[in-house]
């Protein structure tokens, strides 16, 4: 009996301290602390040996900077995101150019010289770098535009870099300890440092703080092995002085009609179409148009016309449009020379009439146009600064499809941002509808306020309407439609009316409008031989609902499309908002 239970008290034993055993192991790896190395190049995705980490602001990048011949360079995707967005790529003619409040630098790719105004300059290393379809800007060369902190470290290379000099809390260890790679004992090490040596805190957690060292390592280290936490203020680098784009502003409400005017004739019609207006202090004549992919621009302008607005207390803001068909403005904004030759036309024009401002209008530009009409916006802001004249610009109301507008680049540079609150529904719409609902004149403005200063804001309202009809198809046309095509039982035609002309065609077929709460105004419809009409009018009534809405934001002031087309008693209506 007794030698059958010792081979099984000893079978227990070994079982026990095979158990012990693995316990403690598990114990023991769960309490100790790694001491692995950790491999740096791959923990900083370093991948070939002229790259340099990137920790801005106590971030680590994940792009790098580029190393070549002796110079750090970054790519101009990474200059725009993370520096200074001001800087653009002229891809056609091979130049880097950066627009300033009065003058601009221009320097070609490749090279050590460039321009600022009329002085020229020379460093004593490429500039820009141009790798196949990549651009390389020399950091050096961004610290003449920009307030930049860089200290360099090796092993692997990397470059600590402020913009941001903000106060920052630092602790002191009171023990050595590891910079680990993850908050956890068994993260790798990158680096070790003695006692008493001061670290940022950039997050603290339970156990674990978030630190970047004085050598730039970024890691977590015990919170055990941190103590005496205290704020220090940060020295800010202020070489680069604060850029200042002066603009215009007015001392009063702009009230601003555009005068659609298509020949020389129509402008002997300024006096005649005044007659009964109140309060206009500015007048927009669509004068000039671009005719050509090179820039070139037509003009009917008359500088009677300039004399007589100025003679009424009137200022002239002349509009250029990019509405010929023939035209394709990508071709135009994307190339330096031809928005060159377009700004120094417009500015002899402005000379030569005593214009006192210039207004943007271009539209349907294409996605792809976005940084050229930036551009374009920054070099003709230049121009205008220098001469003491207005820059305003017309703008749809905010949607995804017009963000490439860059409205928030207008609102630094430009003196006035006046919002097209009218097209909700046009002449292609696929249905009938208001041109300006209260709803949609609200988020207009309300979006716009998000990018650009209110007392830059000018909302412009409509002095028309749009007559809808709705004629029913026949079978045969319903038969040869695309069945994935969205089916819609009517053709839908629209006239664009004035605001008398609207109410007449309600008073002829016998409708008395109703007042429609959503949309802020007066509708009307009526069936005539089958065939469906709908007016949502613009009257006093939407007009006052509007500027009721605008009296909210404290905006620049109020326009209008176009003279010619209200009714006398808007123009009361108006000089009251006027007043306020």
């Amino acid at each position: 009996m007794k030698k059958k239970i010792i081979p099984m008290i000893i079978a227990f034993i070994l079982i026990l301290i095979v158990l012990t055993a693995g316990f403690m192991t598990g114990l023991f790896e769960q309490y100790t602390y790694s001491q692995k190395q950790a491999d740096k190049k791959q923990y900083f995705s370093i991948t070939s040996d002229d790259q340099a980490v990137l920790i801005l602001n106590n971030n680590i990048l994940e792009e790098k900077a580029r190393n070549i011949d002796g110079h750090y360079y970054l790519t101009l995707e990474a200059v725009q995101t993370y520096f200074n967005e001001g800087f653009y790529a002229d891809r056609n003619e091979k130049l880097l150019l950066y627009a300033m409040p009065t003058e601009m630098m221009v320097t070609n790719w490749d090279s050590m010289e460039y321009t600022i105004g009329p002085q020229s300059l020379t460093e004593d290393y490429v500039i820009v770098k141009s790798k196949g379809e990549q651009l390389y800007i020399a950091i050096d060369f961004l610290k003449k535009f920009q307030n930049i902190k860089m200290e360099e470290y090796q092993d692997p290379p990397r470059l600590q870099i402020a913009t941001i000099f903000d106060d920052k809390v630092v602790v002191d260890l009171n023990k050595e300890a590891a910079v680990r790679t993850e908050a956890s004992r068994k993260g790798d090490i990158l680096t070790e440092l003695l006692e008493g040596e001061k670290v940022t805190v950039l997050e603290v957690g339970e156990e674990w703080t978030k630190i970047l060292t004085e050598d730039a390592y970024i890691g977590y280290i015990e919170n055990k092995r941190i103590v005496n936490a205290r704020a220090e203020t940060v020295t800010p680098v202020t070489d680069v002085p604060e850029m200042v784009y002066t603009n215009i502003e007015k001392n009063y409400k702009i009230n601003l009609t555009w005068h659609q005017t298509t020949s020389q004739a129509a402008n002997e019609t300024l006096e005649e179409m005044l007659e009964g207006t109140r309060g206009i202090n500015t007048i927009s004549p669509t004068w000039f148009s671009i005719t050509d992919n090179n820039g070139t621009i037509s003009s009917i302008a008359s500088k009677t016309y300039v004399d007589i607005a100025h003679g009424r207390g009137m200022e002239v803001w002349a509009l250029i449009d990019n509405f010929n068909k023939e035209v394709d403005s990508l071709e135009v904004l994307s190339y330096t020379s031809k928005r060159a030759f377009l700004i120094e036309q417009l500015m002899n024009w402005a000379d030569q009439l005593g214009l006192d401002g210039i207004n943007i209008d271009f539209e349907e530009l294409p996605e792809e146009s976005g940084e050229h009409f930036e551009q374009f916006i920054r070099e003709i802001s230049i121009a205008c600064r220098l001469r003491g004249i207005v820059l305003s610009i017309d703008n749809y109301v905010p949607a995804s499809h017009n963000v490439h507008y860059g409205r928030d680049v207008q609102g630094k540079v430009a003196d006035y941002i006046i919002i097209m609150g009218y097209d909700e529904h046009y002449s292609t719409s696929i249905e009938a509808g208001s041109v300006a609902s209260i709803g949609f004149v609200k988020n207009g403005i309300e979006n716009t306020l998000k990018e650009v200063p209110s007392k830059k804001v000018i909302n412009a309202v409509p002095f028309y309407t749009r007559l809808w009809i709705e004629t029913p198809k026949t079978e045969e046309e319903i038969a040869a439609e695309d069945v994935n095509t969205q089916y819609i039982p009517y053709k839908l035609e629209s006239q664009a009316l004035g605001m008398e002309s609207a109410k007449s065609v309600l008073s002829r077929n016998g409708v008395v409008p109703v007042w429609d709460e959503e949309t802020g105004q007066n509708y009307g419809t009526y069936v005539k031989d089958g065939i469906t009409y709908e007016i949502w009018l613009e009257d006093k009534d939407s007009i006052q609902r509007k500027i009721d809405c605008m009296k909210q934001y404290s905006l620049g002031g109020i326009a209008s499309w176009k003279l010619g087309m209200e009714e006398p008693v808007i123009w009361d209506i108006i000089s009251e908002y006027l007043q306020l």
